[in-house]
This record gives structure tokens, sequence and C-alpha cells, in this order.
């Protein structure tokens, strides 16, 4: 998998600055937000620097800011808005704060919010992703805008400077730029998890495990907790080097509230650690990446799955959590229709690496665990094209990985 983020160029603007090419609007932290709507004043970045990674759905454009830089005074607020966006994920090439200050990067109602000092310590701040290039980036804030602050308790000289920022799309500029696999096989049955906590609470409640995967900004895939310690299973296609790792988020609890609701929260997002394993052999093979998260405590009390240890068999009958096309979280157990025939197994021997099926998925929903009825996962999504979409098998990727892993 190759990621196509390469070399930015060097403008920048610290937050204070308000000058053309600019998606960042200087007001005092106590002001009220302008109730119209304001363009923002940014670029996309050359198409170099865009998310590419073959068969992986691209949600997000990287937009630059370029702009001279000056230091914002004590209690002043950047606001970096996209209208319509559906993530802001801001990069700070640089913090200059003095000790007891801090930066904080939120949604504008401050239901999520990020805090940064200048030593940018998990253990007293917020979690963050890096790029391997100076500087970091704030966890993504849910919405088409994202309020910086800085805040002064010493009366000193604050600086944090914003070069760049990533913008989710919306549905339909999703649709325009992925290319779709038929992998929606008839009727699409798939629903909110909601919809089915109470008449399938044990499916609900496995389902918690699953987490939907940023991928350095503009990428999306699924992800799960696997086993009792800290670590995660998603495609080796989604990511396969560390650097991808430390630059993604496994977003937890993504889901909404309610069954056909639009309220989805931003859940608990954390971000990737260490790269442990990736398997060998391209998309079509096992096609794993383990790995583990920052801020491991966050993300416990939602669960975790258990691999199964022997093949399945044709005719099982299955099921699949994911956040296909990275929508919120949604269930797939049947077919065609709801209360129908139930999705199975249609072919437990497809080839060397696969078995194969007919439930619904679709692009993000790479990465997922497909599980059986006794809720253990039997494959590893990572293919569409009905009638046989196809997931890769559980126990041959426990065989490989079972030394890094706690199954239970």
């Amino acid at each position: 998998m190759r990621h196509a983020l390469q070399r930015l160029r060097s403008a920048a603007v610290t937050l204070g600055a308000c000058a053309l090419g600019l998606s960042l609007l200087s007001v005092p932290a106590a002001a009220a937000y302008p109730d119209a709507p304001l363009t923002p004043r940014s670029e996309r970045a050359p198409e170099s620097e865009q998310f590419a990674a073959e068969g992986v759905t691209t949600v997000g454009e990287l937009r630059t800011v370029a702009a001279t830089a000056s230091t914002v005074r004590t209690g002043r607020t950047q606001v970096v808005r996209h209208p319509g966006a559906t993530y802001i994920k801001v990069h700070f090439s640089s913090l200059r704060l003095a000790p007891g200050d801090h930066v904080t990067v939120a949604s504008p109602d401050g239901r999520e919010s990020y805090r940064y000092d200048r030593h940018l310590d998990r253990a007293t701040g917020s979690d963050y992703t890096t790029d391997g290039q100076p500087g970091f980036w704030a966890m993504s804030v849910t919405g088409d805008t994202a309020v910086v602050t800085v805040h002064s308790r010493s009366g000193r000289a604050s600086a944090a400077t914003v070069d760049k920022f990533w913008r989710g799309y919306d549905r339909a500029e999703i649709a325009q730029h992925n290319f779709s696999t038929q992998s929606v096989c008839s009727t699409d049955a798939r629903r909110d998890v909601a919809c089915y906590q109470s008449s399938h609470p044990t499916e609900y409640a496995r389902s918690t495990a699953v987490a939907r995967l940023l991928i350095s900004g503009g990428g999306m895939c699924t992800t799960w907790r696997v086993g009792n310690t800290n670590r995660m299973l998603t495609n080796k296609h989604c990511f396969s080097t560390q650097a991808a790792v430390s630059g993604s988020e496994m977003q937890f609890n993504y889901q909404c509230a309610t069954c056909g609701g639009s309220n989805p929260g931003a859940g608990t997002k954390v971000s990737g650690a260490t790269l442990y394993a990736v398997s060998a052999g391209g998309s079509s093979q096992l096609d794993y990446a383990l790995f583990s998260v920052n801020n491991f405590a966050a993300i416990q009390g939602f669960g975790t799955l258990y691999l199964a240890t022997t093949a399945t068999t044709t005719g099982t009958q299955m099921y699949i959590p994911g956040h296909g096309d990275g929508s919120p979280k949604r269930l797939s157990i049947f077919e065609d229709s709801q209360n129908g025939a139930r999705c199975t197994v249609r072919n437990a021997n497809y080839n060397t690496w696969n078995i194969s099926y007919s439930c619904d998925t679709s692009g993000g929903n790479s990465g997922s665990p497909v599980l059986n009825s006794s809720h253990r996962v039997i494959a590893l999504h990572h293919l569409g094209g009905c009638p046989s979409n196809q997931g890769a098998k559980a126990h041959l990727i426990y065989n490989e990985i079972a030394s890094l892993i706690d199954n239970g």
C-alpha cells in the first residue's frame, strides 16, 4: 500500500493571522461566531499530496493555508472552517507556548475538545497523530468547524502555527472520489447498530469493539480490538507501515443513538501506537495488520473480540459490523430484508486464504470482523464483489499472530 502524502510547502499561518489564502478566521475568544456561513480561504493541496491507497476509501482532502506568520495574543481564537465538511483535522507546524500555557482544538459547542501544552504529553494532555514531519496533527473534530484557542496563565507571549488541515468529504463527495465494486448484493439490508439493540443484543454488544479507522487524515477503513491486551486488527491494504499507524485515528462508538437517526456522537478517538505484524502476500491473501493504540485505557470499556482457531464451514450463520462508506457503524445480519434470511458463509473454502459470503458491505468495510453465531471472528473482511464478498480466514491469521495476542 502506498500513501501519497508527500512534503508540503513550507508556507504557514500562525494563530492570529488572516490573509489571502487562509481558511482561518481570527476572533477574540469571548466573541460569538458569525451567523452567516464563511467560505474558507484555503487551497486544495496538489494531487501528489492527497491520500491515495489502492482499495482504501478516500474520505477527505488535504488543504493548505499560506500566509505570513504572526503571534497570537492571549485569549485569541482561530476558527478553521470548511462548510459541509464532516470533520476537520488541524496540523500545527510548531507550538511556542510559555510554561503553563496551552492550546485547545474544539468543536464550536465545546463538546469535543483536545488540549496540548508545550511538552505535547499524552499523559497530561490529549492524544495526537504524527506524519514524520515537524509538528503534529491534533485529533480530528467532527463537523465542519474546529476552534483553535491559545490559553495563557503566564501573561507571556505564546503562539501556535497552523499550516494545513484535512477536511472530511460528505456522502456525495465520497461517492464521487471512489470507485465502487458491487458488494451490496441485491437489497442493502444493513442497519444502524441501534436498530438491533433489543432484537439482537449480543450482536449489538459485540459490535462495540469495532471502530472507524481514519488513515493519515484522508482514508477510511474499519478496525477492531482483538484479544485481552492492547491489540487491534485491520487490513494490510489499509496500512502496513509504522508511519501510517502513527498517523491514524481509531474512533470508537461512532454510531447513531437511534435506529435510522442522523445523530452520531464524536465517540472516543485514540491514535495508533505500534505496528506489530503484517501479513505476507497481496491483498487477496490474508491481508492483515496487527497494531496497538495510545491511551488504551480509554477504549477498554468497549470490549473485545476473539479469533476462531479452527476453520468455519459452509452454511455457518454470520454477521458483519463495520463502517462502510465511512458511515456511522452498521450491522449486516440479514441477506436482503429485515427478519428474512440470515447471512451465511457461501463457501468456507473459496480459495486457500478466503471464505465467501453475500452479506452486504461497501468501501470502508475493509478490516471488518466477520463473526459466527458463537460471536467468534471467522474472517477478516477485505474484498468486495457480489455474490462472493470475501474475508481472510481467521484461523489462518490466528496461526500467524497467536504469540502476539491473548485470544482468551
